[in-house]
């Protein structure tokens, strides 16, 4: 009997999913491990940390949610209705001996739990939406307006504008968008050597270099997609990369998009990945595990209808952490809002701990099938 691989059997049932009535959503369960180390500055003591969990969205499930940490904690809720772990340590008690982790310098957390997942469909013909009416727009005002890296100016309005051509039907607008960027933007994977991502999420960045990540990416969509007028979010969540199942290596962050449309309320896309699949690119040993990585299945070549799946679709395997740029946390950080938090954020003394110089975050997971 021939052997198809794991990753090819994975992108097919992805497929098969394609276009509106030809299959049921896939649905599927993980169970997932969630843990951040922090290293303790010497002299340090207090600490403010939140811890980024599932939330309980649409088209996600959370079970068994538990948690493990040296220190009273509580489930606080941001004003974007994002929910996180929270705690503040006293750090004095840490100073005579380790209480979770390798040493008194050093903090541990985990959050354990099983994640019910469900592919996201969307019918996203022109013909279920309409252009806005003022009452649409009600209370849509965040999502229409900048964010600090999400930036809204004459030169973003222009394009939006050459883009679309003023088109008011908001699918049709935002596919429109979504192939302009395509187009004209290369995830940085394509060519590590050469391109880079920048390290905050910026529409600047992506429009000006060309390149990025997939927070340059939809940094760069939803700054043309709020400029033309459209309600759009930006989610962080994290992908679970079949070849990861099982083992100990971090599966990182990944953000895509929701815009929201009447009739069909918020449509999710993510044309960071579609664009791994927009077209040839030359694959070898610099790119071929970064190309894999950056997708939730594995990567055989260019894919149109994949491309066409990601505008309205999403597959089952990935989870939603959070949404929104500029978080205004709870309590509020020292610094301000938060530009982004698909991991952690922790002050030290008032002070915020850079990730990498100061804490570490692993998420691991092992997949259990399908519902």
């Amino acid at each position: 009997m021939s052997r198809i691989p794991l990753i090819v059997m994975i992108a097919v049932a992805v497929l098969s999913g394609l276009g509106t009535g030809r299959a049921a959503a896939e649905t599927r369960v993980f169970d997932a491990h969630h843990q951040l180390e922090v290293r303790l500055p010497e002299g340090a003591t207090r600490m403010r940390l939140w811890f980024a969990i599932p939330q309980q969205v649409p088209d996600q499930r959370v079970e068994d949610f538990s948690v493990e940490a040296p220190f009273e904690y509580r489930i606080v809720e941001d004003t974007d209705g994002n929910r996180f772990l929270f705690g503040e340590v006293d750090l004095a008690r840490f100073a005579a001996a380790g209480i979770n982790g390798p040493g008194p310098e050093t903090v541990r957390v985990d959050e354990r739990f099983r994640l019910v997942r469900s592919e996201s469909r969307h019918d996203v013909d022109p013909s279920k939406s309409r252009p806005y009416e003022p009452a649409d727009l009600i209370d849509m005002g965040p999502f229409l307006e900048p964010d600090k890296y999400v930036v809204i100016n004459d030169r973003i309005r222009e394009l939006a504008q050459t883009i679309t051509g003023g088109e008011p039907n908001p699918l049709i607008a935002s596919r429109k968008i979504y192939d302009w960027v395509l187009e004209n933007v290369d995830y940085w994977v394509k060519q590590p050597a050469s391109m880079k991502a920048s390290k905050v999420g910026s529409t600047t960045y992506c429009l000006d270099t060309g390149t990025g990540n997939c927070t340059d990416f939809h940094s760069l969509y939803a700054s043309l997609s709020r400029a033309h007028g459209i309600p759009t979010r930006i989610v962080y969540g994290s992908l679970f990369k079949p070849e990861l199942d099982g083992t100990e290596t971090d599966q990182s962050y990944h953000c895509w998009i929701e815009f929201w449309a009447p009739g069909v309320e918020w449509v999710p896309l993510d044309v960071a990945i579609a664009d791994i699949f927009a077209g040839e690119f030359a694959v070898d040993d610099a790119n071929r595990q970064l190309v894999s990585r950056t997708t939730a299945t594995g990567y055989q070549g260019p894919d149109p209808r994949l491309v066409d799946y990601y505008f309205g679709n999403l597959d089952a395997r990935r989870v939603t952490w959070s949404v929104g740029r500029d978080l205004i946390l709870d309590p509020p950080a020292a610094s301000g809002p938060i530009n982004a938090l698909p991991k952690a954020y922790i002050e030290i003394d008032g002070k915020p701990l850079a990730e990498g110089e100061g804490w570490t975050r692993k998420f691991t997971f092992r997949e259990l099938g399908t519902e």
